[in-house]
C-alpha cells in the first residue's frame, strides 16, 4: 500500500485537524513501547521562525563529524517523507523510504487502534518510531505548533532545547498576543536542560526567562552569552562569540537573506553547549555553507515558471507567512534595495489563519505592486480580493487580485512590462511554496 493512501486514513482518526494536548500521544506511544525513550540524544527545537534553518545549520554541522543524524521537521513541501530524515551510517543523512514510512505508519495505526489521535500526533509518533529503529549519534526534533503540547514535547529530558525568535502566529491555538505565544514555546523547557535562545523582542524574552526560573534550565541568551559579529573586512565572514570563546571568521550562511547569520549563529551557540559532539570550527563552517533548505529565499533560475515572466525578471520563492517572516523579508528588500536595485513585485497567497495585513505592513515601503492569488487545494485560504484589500490597507499602492497562479505570474509581467526588469518573490504560505515547487517540477530530497 502507498503511504499517501496510509496517511490519507490516518486524518480520518480525529475530527479537528489541530487540537493540542499530549495525551493521545503518549497512550499511543505506550502501546507502541515507548520508542520516545529508546532515541540518541534529543535537540528540540521550537520558535515562530528560523526553526528549519537552523535545524539545517546543525544537522549538516554534526554530519561533518561523521555523525548519524535523524531529523524531524514540519510541514513538508511537496511530499510526506521531507519531514523524516534517517541518519544512516558512513554517510549523510537521507529522506525516509516508501517501504519504512508505510511501515512505521501501519505500525502505528494497529497501535493505535481506532482511538481518536491528531494527523500530526499519529505521524510524530511514525517518525519516533523509526528513529528508534535506527542507531544514530543525535535527533533534531523540530516543534510543529507551539512548544507546551506539541506532540514532540513527549521527550522528557532532551539533551538541549533551542528557542528561535517568537513572533505573533497561530493566535487561535496559542493565545492572542506575543507573551502568550512565547509561554507555549517556552513549555519545551526541561528542569536542568540547557537552552539556547535566539533573539526575542523583551516581552517574549521576559516570558522564557520567567518559564526557565520556575522549571530550573539554564538559559544561553542571545546579546548576554552568544552574538554574531560581521566582519569589518571580509563580506563573506563573520565570528559567533560564545560563553567560553569566539569561534573567529566562520563564514556567512549559504541561505540567502540578513537574518540567517542570526540563524546561523543561533546554530552555532546551540552546538557549543553540547560538547561531546566534538564539533570543531571546519565542521561549523561546513554546516553554515552546506545549508540548502527549499522555499527559504530560493532562487528558481529554471524551469517552467519562470518562462511565464519578462526576460530578465528575478524570482524568489519563500514560505514566511507572519509578522516576524515579513521583517525578515523586508530586511533582504532593503538590502536588494541597496546593492542590487530592482521592482519588486510580491506574488501572495495565505491562509485565514494569518494576520495579513500586519504580514504586508514591514514590505509595504519596498514593494512595487502586490498580486494576490488563492492558495491552490487549501479551504482556509483567504480570498484573492480579500488579501488585496489587505495590502491595500497596509499601504501597498499597486494591488491587484488573480484568478489562478497562472494568472498570477500574467499580471506580475504586466507590472513589469514598461520598467526595467524586475524582482518577483512569492511569499506568504509555505503550501503555496509547495504548490510552486510542484508545479515547476521540483523535487526535494
Amino acid at each position: 500500500m502507498a503511504s499517501n493512501e496510509v496517511l490519507e486514513r490516518l486524518q480520518a482518526f480525529h475530527p479537528k485537524k489541530i487540537d493540542l494536548s499530549l495525551e493521545r500521544i503518549e497512550r499511543l506511544l505506550a502501546a507502541l513501547g515507548n520508542p520516545e525513550k529508546k532515541l540518541a540524544p534529543v535537540i528540540h527545537v521550537a520558535g515562530t521562525n528560523g526553526k528549519g534553518s537552523v535545524t539545517q545549520y546543525m544537522r549538516i554541522a554534526l554530519e561533518h563529524t561523521g555523525k548519524r543524524v535523524h531529523t524531524y521537521t514540519s510541514p513538508h513541501l511537496i511530499h510526506f517523507h521531507e519531514r523524516i530524515r534517517i541518519g544512516r551510517r558512513a554517510s549523510f543523512s537521507s529522506l525516509i523510504t516508501e517501504a519504512e514510512l508505510v511501515a512505521a505508519l501501519e505500525d502505528c495505526e494497529k497501535a493505535n487502534d481506532g482511538a481518536p489521535i491528531t494527523f500530526f500526533e499519529i505521524t510524530t509518533a511514525a517518525a519516533l518510531l523509526v528513529f528508534s529503529r535506527h542507531e544514530a549519534d543525535a535527533v533534531i526534533l523540530e516543534v510543529g505548533l507551539g512548544g507546551r503540547l506539541d506532540a514532540t514535547n513527549v521527550i522528557a529530558k532532551p539533551r538541549l532545547c533551542v528557542i528561535t525568535p517568537v513572533s505573533v502566529d497561530h493566535v487561535a491555538f496559542l493565545g492572542p498576543d506575543l507573551p502568550a505565544i512565547a509561554a507555549e514555546k517556552a513549555g519545551i523547557l526541561k528542569a536542568g536542560v540547557t537552552a539556547v535562545i535566539g533573539p526575542q523582542e523583551p516581552e517574549a524574552l521576559a516570558v522564557i526567562e520567567k518559564r526557565a526560573a520556575e522549571v530550573g534550565a539554564p538559559l544561553i541568551l542571545h546579546g548576554r552569552d552568544w552574538s554574531v559579529i560581521p566582519s569589518q573586512h571580509e563580506s563573506d565572514k563573520m565570528s559567533v562569540k560564545v560563553p567560553q570563546l569566539t569561534y573567529e571568521r566562520l563564514p556567512v550562511p549559504a541561505l540567502v537573506g540578513p537574518h540567517q547569520a542570526l540563524n546561523g549563529g543561533l546554530a552555532v551557540a546551540a552546538i557549543d553547549q553540547v560538547p561531546e559532539f566534538r564539533v570543531g570550527h571546519h565542521a561549523l563552517g561546513e554546516g553554515l555553507t552546506n545549508a540548502r533548505w527549499p522555499a527559504r529565499l530560493q532562487r528558481i533560475d529554471d524551469g517552467k515558471l519562470i518562462k511565464n515572466l519578462n526576460q530578465g525578471t528575478e524570482l524568489w520563492l519563500d514560505g514566511g507567512h507572519n509578522p516576524g517572516a515579513a521583517v525578515a523579508l523586508a530586511g533582504m528588500a532593503a538590502e536588494w534595495k541597496a546593492k542590487a536595485p530592482r521592482p519588486l513585485i510580491l506574488i501572495t497567497g495565505m491562509l485565514d489563519t494569518k494576520d495579513a495585513t500586519a504580514f504586508f505592513k514591514p514590505l509595504a515601503p519596498h514593494v512595487h505592486a502586490v498580486v494576490t492569488m488563492e492558495v491552490p487545494g487549501q479551504d482556509a485560504s483567504l480570498p484573492a480580493k480579500q488579501l488585496a484589500e489587505s495590502a491595500t490597507k497596509a499601504g501597498v499602492k499597486q494591488v491587484k487580485a488573480a484568478k489562478s497562479l497562472a494568472d498570477a505570474f500574467e499580471q506580475a509581467a504586466k507590472f513589469s512590462d514598461r520598467g526595467p526588469p524586475a524582482r518577483v518573490l512569492i511569499c506568504g504560505s509555505l503550501y503555496l511554496a509547495g504548490h510552486i515547487l510542484e508545479a515547476d517540477g521540483r523535487e526535494i530530497k
